[in-house]
């Protein structure tokens, strides 16, 4: 199994070796904020090409450019700049081998984060102000993180149109007639379009792996209980998961590292599973990937998540799904057919899902817990779903009424439960019986949906979902560019792992990325945008005037 190498030490010998240059000072030019990387916003910082302050306000400064035409930020961090400049201080002294030193960070307006409202797009949680971080939060400001501000989402993140009372509709940044994927749909757009170097996800069906298919990023969604949901607007206990987005695959792995560092959280009691050799091995942060070779490796592609009826929205994920199978093979891989009925997503949601017993509950509980605005936010999920400020589209009626009446006691939620743990060992059998490494598939049948759709329809994540299996999502390629698409539209590749196989998964995507690389950034926001200078950081409104005339506000 792949191990990690730490990056402080090298992190702290590249600062030593800056500050111990008497003549080392900022350099002419700005620093190109477009694609970068941890590694290269670390080389900026050590080699005195920038500071944190010129690099925070260089991402300002795209979304002010930029996000009026995307709408993916909900609000921008007011300490983010004053954050920045105490990084600056200790870069100065040469204290800097935090991991996420100087990082900017997008945060799924869904996580609790002090300073700044957690309202999950809802104008009903317009002012609900937290009083301590969530844990991931807290451990991603621990790794020296800065904070940037909060993305749309789908409200509450209950579908995957990332559409939201408060936030408006966020629009796809390589296809403005479609969708961005969601739920954190914001999220994708902002990292596509370099907002910020990551960007936090949740994913309670597809909401982490959906978006990142859409916007040619890497995601994971790590095995239930690797990281703690606590302090974080919740949908499913069994289901909800979070995670990072990224555009590269390094970045990747040292924010999953982070978030995972937090260990066992009483708050969240889905950490006691993770055995204690998992947990040692977030102890050291990951600097670098050993790639596998893939000459021995075996893939089951499961052709049940496959719409084979050709269509221009269908044929060019088979197409890239083809070709991605083609590569394995020709590097010495091999593919399995995996055709057993089980795998049938459509069918497995219909039957297993469990948001709707849950849902309640949680939100509820959520909504108990102390904050800063108690008295101007709803108390209880009845009082929310009847406030009249919150966006409910057509297909989510009959969810939201479930969810008023259905309960964790219903009959019906163990017989769902005793069938996710059929589907669980179905599910490992599956492994076993064909040696499998992994199982791939495409992250959605059809290319992202476009803006006003019913749904994201086509999705494959409720394998992943409801067995709490580990996933990385990385880009497969892109659909033939058209008009409305320069580029061509986003399709991503889902490969799914055994439990705690977090490593060896991260491994595979890299020798996977390697052979086949396939990220682009958006046309639209290609061009840098020259640096500003601000005295503190802008507001940042979301266009709500966006939100398609066929999602009516507060009525159920």
């Amino acid at each position: 199994m792949a191990h990690f190498r730490p990056t402080s030490l090298v992190i702290l010998a590249m600062a030593l070796l800056s500050l111990a240059q008497s003549t080392a000072s900022v350099l002419n030019g700005p620093f190109d904020v477009r694609e970068a990387s941890i590694e290269t916003i670390h080389n900026a910082l050590f080699t005195r090409f920038a500071t944190c302050r010129n690099i925070v306000s260089s991402f300002i400064a795209r979304i002010e450019e930029y996000n009026p035409t995307i709408n993916a930020i909900i609000a921008l961090n007011p300490e983010a700049l004053s954050v920045a400049d105490q990084l600056d201080d200790r870069l100065s002294t040469g204290n800097v081998t935090d991991p996420l030193f100087c990082i900017p960070v997008l945060l799924k307006d869904n996580y609790d984060a002090v300073g700044m409202a957690t309202t999950g797009g809802c104008r009903a949680l317009a002012g609900n102000m937290p009083e301590v971080d969530a844990p991931s939060v807290r451990a991603l400001k621990n790794a020296g993180a800065v904070i940037l501000g909060k993305t749309n989402l789908h409200e509450l993140a209950l579908e995957g149109l990332s559409v939201s009372s408060l936030g408006g509709q966020t629009i796809n940044p390589y296809d403005h007639t479609r969708t961005p994927g969601g739920s954190s749909g914001g999220t994708g757009a902002a990292i596509a379009a370099s907002f910020a170097v990551i960007g936090t996800g949740t994913d309670t069906v597809n909401s982490l792996r959906s978006p990142a298919s859409a916007n040619s990023l890497f995601s994971f969604r790590p095995t239930r209980g690797l990281i703690s949901r606590s302090g974080v607007i919740p949908v499913s206990f069994t289901q909800d998961a979070l995670g990072p987005m990224a555009r590269t695959l390094d970045d990747l792995a040292v924010v999953l590292a982070v978030m995972a560092s937090v260990g066992y959280d009483s708050a969240d009691n889905a950490t006691a599973l993770a055995p204690p050799e998992v947990r040692a091995r977030y102890r050291d942060h990951p600097a670098s990937l050993f790639s596998p070779n893939l000459k021995d490796m075996r893939f089951g592609l499961l052709d049940g998540f496959f719409n084979h009826t050709a269509s221009p929205e269908t044929s060019p994920v088979s197409e890239v799904m083809g070709n991605m199978v083609s590569r394995l093979t020709a590097a010495g891989a091999t593919v399995v057919n995996i055709s057993e009925a089980t795998y049938n997503a459509s069918g497995i949601s219909a039957t297993l899902d469990v948001q709707t017993y849950e849902y309640r509950e949680l939100l509820d509980a959520y909504l108990a817990k102390p904050h800063a605005s108690s008295a101007s936010r709803p108390a209880s999920f009845n009082k929310l779903y009847t406030s009249g400020e919150f966006l409910v589209i057509p297909r989510q009626y009959a969810y939201i009424k479930t969810a008023f009446r259905s309960s964790t006691g219903d009959t019906s939620y163990a017989t769902n439960q005793q069938g996710i743990q059929n589907l669980t060992q179905a599910l490992a059998a599956t492994f076993a019986n064909n040696d499998l490494d992994a199982i791939i598939y495409p992250e959605q049948k059809n290319l992202v949906v476009k803006l006003g759709s019913a749904s994201q329809s086509g999705r494959n994540g409720i394998l992943a979902a409801l067995t709490g299996s580990p996933v990385v999502t990385i880009p497969a390629g892109f659909s033939t560019p058209t008009d409305e698409a320069p580029l061509g539209i986003p399709i991503g590749m889902e490969i799914l792992g055994r439990p705690w196989s977090e490593d060896l998964l991260l491994d595979i995507a890299r020798h996977i990325s390697d052979l086949v690389p396939v990220r682009r950034m958006p046309e639209f926001s290609s061009t840098m945008v020259e640096p500003r200078t601000y005295e503190s950081v802008p507001v940042v409104r979301p266009n709500t005037e966006n939100i398609p005339l066929a999602y009516p506000l507060g009525v159920i």
